[in-house]
């Protein structure tokens, strides 16, 4: 993930004045291959340079906090990757103490920076669809599907309590209430661990959820999250039923938005002389020449810091956004606790 910052950063006029991890070794390994104009000893090093204005935390996500926190205190704007804590209590912290501090603080939900998805979010809110009222969703990945598949992020200590959900269902419930423009109010969830050890080690994190949901305005969908879809590299799909319209975005496509009414279903591909301003705005490159995920975590970056200069951009995801994916996440944990009983989400 640090490459996919490094570049968007520097696309956003950047400068990679230093990098640090949890060794001098690593720093320096780490500088050299980013390209960074220096390897700091360790973070309390690099939070404390003079010559830093924000700092980009791509570590392990049991650090986040702690690194945030001091990132923070030291005055410095703040791109965290998700999920930005581990404990509802410390994300909230987080969140509070960045709006205190007057500092710009982001959370890289990028998925929002599809210019196919700032369209579909336009056309749900001038009402095109209707009355929204059912979601069919979905976020499906390959990476662990086999027992020798293994990774730091499967087990609590270094990932957090959740896996699944906090990595790939925390973009999917986000890109939901960015685009729908409401919140989940409720919802029953069910995990499965489908193997208790990987590459002979212990697991405690979950590679399946599914997810029965109800947004405030009465709406029910169905979410289905998997590490283990075979072929399925990044399928995240966000498919929305109104009463008029249906839309669905397909993040393996993202040039694409299908529309589907009654008598018809068309296909709307990516034009920027035709978009929606949001989107518009978001599109670097002419119709026909593809654009994909990099472009999309470079306009979030660029958003970072055009905040940081004192712009209001649209739909920047902060510290709240990262807040309430924590929220979330624990009402999952909850619900999956339970048996699946019915939980409703804090506003």
């Amino acid at each position: 993930m640090a490459r996919v910052h490094r570049t968007a950063s520097r696309d956003a006029g950047g400068q990679l004045r230093a990098v640090a991890t949890r060794s001098a070794a690593g720093s320096a390994s780490a500088a050299g291959e980013l390209g960074a104009g220096r390897a700091e000893t360790d973070a309390t090093a690099l939070l404390a340079a003079e010559d830093i204005d924000v700092v980009h935390i791509c570590t392990p996500n049991a650090t986040h906090a702690d690194l945030a926190l001091h990132a923070l205190h030291a005055g410095k704007h703040v791109v965290c990757e998700k999920p930005l804590a581990t404990t509802v209590a410390d994300a909230r912290a987080l969140a509070d103490l960045a709006a205190s501090r007057g500092l710009v603080a982001a959370v890289p939900f990028v998925y929002r920076y599809h210019p196919m998805v700032r369209e579909a979010r336009a056309r749900v809110a001038r009402g095109d669809i209707g009355d929204l009222l059912t979601l069919d969703c979905s976020y499906l990945q390959d990476w662990m599907l086999l027992p020798t598949d293994d990774d730091w992020r499967v087990r609590s200590e270094s990932g957090g309590a959740s896996r699944a959900f906090a990595d790939i269902g925390s973009h999917l419930c986000d890109l939901i209430e960015f685009v729908v423009g409401e919140r989940i109010r409720a919802l029953s969830a069910r995990t499965r661990r489908v193997f208790a050890e990987r590459a002979g080690r212990a697991v405690d994190t979950e590679d399946i959820v599914a997810i029965l949901v109800e947004t405030g305005s009465g709406a029910l969908g169905t979410l289905l999250i998997s590490q283990m879809a075979a072929g399925r590299k990044n399928a995240l799909t966000l498919e929305l039923h109104g009463s008029t319209q249906t839309l669905r975005f397909e993040q393996e496509r993202p040039e694409e938005l299908w529309i589907g009414t009654r008598g018809e279903s068309r296909l709307l591909l990516r034009d920027p002389a035709a978009a929606a301003p949001d989107s518009a705005r978001l599109q670097r490159v002419p119709a026909g020449h593809a654009m994909g995920y990099q472009d999309a975590f470079n306009g979030f970056v660029s958003d970072v810091y055009a905040a940081i200069g004192g712009a209001h951009p649209d739909g920047l995801p902060t510290f709240d956004d990262g807040y309430r994916s924590v929220l979330l996440t624990d009402a999952v944990l909850d619900s999956a606790a339970h048996d699946g009983r019915w939980t409703e989400v804090a506003a």
